[in-house]
């Protein structure tokens, strides 16, 4: 395992991250017996069997408010934001990434990463992933990768950030998520080295707001969904050496749109961002 190294999260999440992620895999054994469960429709551990492989998991079959959902303007109530909505304040801190399991690339925060205000409820930033295609829909679309930062309160409340991430042939350097080589990883675990400063991106003026879920199981409910309406486009290449970084039965792991059952789902107008230096 390498050591990890400060990463400015300010940085990470303006250019939606591993700008300078240098890890060096070979894929690491995962035995199919540990597997939990998987994505695959019609498989005996599928999303569709989550509520059934454990007593704990039971709501991820008979909860009424679950996670991803379609997120269409045409239903969402639009709100005037302000700083009470939402509120960023980021530190740089130490990460370490692994890739090992049903999620590509978690980033588990090890010092103060900062957090986020919601309403005047601070939640601390404990760890980020991507899920491949987008969990979330955006007006009937998913795109290729979606980010969730992952937060939570002192009361054990959970937040969630995401932002939705298109392929794209050619884009602009600042832009991609950076050299990321699974072929060349040689552990499941690897430390961030210092990534080097690059033009910040302005922060999304809209954003979506609503009650829902954990999206893998327990499927636990309460969390609260923050989901940024702008869509980052990064090359198709990085999108699938992302892919690779998992195991072959998580490589496409988004669970299934769930239903609405009658949640409210808010479109904010502004989306406040502080960096500190």
């Amino acid at each position: 395992m390498a050591g990890s190294k400060q990463i400015h999260l300010g940085l990470l999440v303006s250019t939606f991250f591993l700008l300078c992620w240098n890890p060096t895999p070979v894929r690491a054994e995962h035995s199919e017996n540990a597997i939990e469960f998987e994505y695959k429709a019609g498989s005996k551990k599928g999303p569709e069997h989550w509520g059934e492989l454990k007593k704990e998991w039971k709501t991820c079959k008979d909860g009424k408010s679950q996670s991803p959902i379609d997120l269409r303007d045409g239903v969402a109530t639009k709100v005037n934001s302000s700083l009470e909505h939402f509120k960023v304040s980021y530190n740089p801190a130490k990460a370490m990434i692994d890739n090992e399991g049903p999620v590509i690339a978690m980033i588990v925060w090890e010092g103060d990463a900062g957090s986020i205000s919601i309403n005047g409820t601070d939640y601390i930033l404990r760890q980020c992933h991507w899920h491949s295609p987008s969990e979330h829909s955006i007006n009937g679309k998913r795109y290729d990768l979606e980010l969730h930062m992952v937060h939570r309160a002192k009361n054990n409340n959970v937040a969630v950030v995401t932002k939705e991430i298109a392929s794209m042939t050619d884009v602009e350097k600042d832009v991609q998520l950076g050299v990321i080589d699974p072929r060349k990883m040689k552990a499941a675990q690897t430390g961030f080295q210092d990534a080097k400063k690059r033009k910040m991106i302005k922060a999304s003026t809209k954003f979506y707001r609503y009650m829902g879920s954990l999206t893998t199981p327990p499927c636990t409910e309460g969390v609260t969904w923050t989901i940024n309406k702008q869509v980052l486009s990064v090359s198709k290449s990085q999108v699938k050496l992302l892919q690779q970084v998992v195991f072959d039965y998580a490589m496409m792991n988004a669970r299934p749109l769930q239903p609405l059952n009658g949640r409210d789902i808010k479109l904010h107008g502004s989306l406040f961002s502080s960096f500190r230096q």
